[in-house]
C-alpha cells in the first residue's frame, strides 16, 4: 500500500529569475492556484493523503499556503465574504503539513534521501511538481495500480523527440505489454546519439525503500549531484524496474514556455473565466492576422 508522497521543493528555480527570487516557482499561479496546489491534488486524488515536503530555507511560502490564515479569515467572515472563506479554508483544510530540510543543494536523489526517517511503508511515490500532468486518471494513480501488480518500482516515462532527451533520464526498454516496459537500464541525460530510446523518464515514481541504501552510498553524478535516474539504474541490477507510459499531457511546469501554455490551457478550462479568456484570445487571433 502506498500511503506517502515525496514532493522535493527544495530547488532554486533558476529558470524563472527574477519572479523566484522572491517567491519559490512552486508557487507560481496556473490560473488561480499555484502550481504545489495542483500536485498535492494529484496525490489526494490518487488515495494518498500523507504529503512530504523536502524543503529548504526560503521556501515557507509553501508550507504556510496550506496552513490556517486566522487574519485572512477573520476578515472575510467579517466581510460576508463566505465563497473567499470557504475556498481559503479548503485550501488549509487540504493536508497537514510534513516537510524535512534539504540543507545543501546535492540533487534530486539526496532530496528523496533526506526523506528516509519519514516513509514507514515498503514503497512510496515522489511527485516533482514541476510536471503537471493533465489526465482522466490521475498520473500517480496509473502507476500505483502497475505498483499493485508488480510490487516493484515504477516510473513515469513519456515519448519524446529525439533531440530533447538530453535534459532527461532515458531508459532502455523491453516492451510487456501496451504501454508497460520494463527499464534494462536508465541513463541520465544521454546525448541524442547515445539515448537507449526515446522514452523518457518524467516527474512521477513509485519508488520501494531499497532505493534508500542506494542513494546513501551513490557518489555525484552528472552536475556534480547525486542522480535519482543513477540510483534507479543502480537498482535495475537486483530490483525489476518497471516504466509506464503514461496516459495523459504533460506540461512542463519547470519551463518559461510550457508554464505559459499550461496557464492558457487551465485559464480556458476555469469555470467562470474561460468563456471569457477564450473570447479574448479570438481577439488576440484576429488583431495579429490584421
Amino acid at each position: 500500500m502506498i500511503k506517502e508522497v515525496v514532493i522535493p521543493v527544495a530547488g532554486l528555480g533558476t529558470r524563472f529569475l527574477p519572479a523566484s527570487k522572491a517567491v519559490p516557482k512552486e508557487m507560481l499561479p496556473i490560473a488561480d492556484r499555484p502550481l504545489i496546489q495542483y500536485v498535492v491534488e494529484e496525490a489526494l486524488a490518487s488515495g494518498i493523503k500523507e504529503i512530504i515536503f523536502v524543503t529548504r530555507q526560503g521556501k515557507s511560502a509553501i508550507e504556510d499556503y496550506f496552513d490556517t490564515a486566522f487574519e485572512l479569515e477573520t476578515v472575510l467572515e467579517r466581510k460576508g465574504k463566505k465563497e473567499l472563506l470557504s475556498i481559503a479554508r479548503s485550501v488549509s483544510q487540504m493536508i497537514d503539513v510534513i516537510s524535512v530540510r534539504q540543507k545543501q543543494p546535492l540533487g534530486l536523489g539526496h532530496a528523496i534521501l533526506c526523506a528516509r526517517p519519514l516513509i514507514s511503508e515498503d514503497a512510496f511515490a515522489v511527485i516533482l511538481p514541476d510536471d503537471l500532468i493533465d489526465s482522466k486518471t490521475p498520473c500517480l494513480s496509473q502507476l500505483i495500480s502497475i505498483y499493485k501488480k508488480t510490487k516493484a518500482t515504477v516510473v513515469a516515462i513519456e515519448r519524446l523527440p529525439q533531440e530533447l532527451v538530453s535534459s532527461y533520464g532515458v531508459i532502455a526498454p523491453e516492451p510487456i505489454e501496451e504501454r508497460l516496459y520494463k527499464a534494462k537500464e536508465l541513463v541520465e541525460k544521454p546525448s541524442p546519439e547515445e539515448a537507449p530510446s526515446n522514452l523518457a523518464v518524467i516527474g512521477r515514481y513509485v519508488l520501494t525503500k531499497n532505493i534508500f541504501p542506494i542513494l546513501e552510498h551513490l557518489p555525484p553524478g552528472r552536475g556534480g549531484e547525486i542522480q535519482l535516474t543513477d540510483a534507479i539504474n543502480e537498482l535495475s541490477q537486483t530490483d525489476p524496474i518497471y516504466a509506464y507510459e503514461f496516459e495523459g499531457k504533460r506540461y512542463d511546469c519547470g519551463d518559461k514556455l510550457g508554464y505559459l501554455k499550461a496557464n492558457v490551457i487551465y485559464g480556458l478550462r476555469h469555470p467562470k473565466l474561460g468563456e471569457e479568456f477564450k473570447a479574448f484570445l479570438k481577439e488576440l487571433e484576429l488583431s495579429d492576422n490584421s
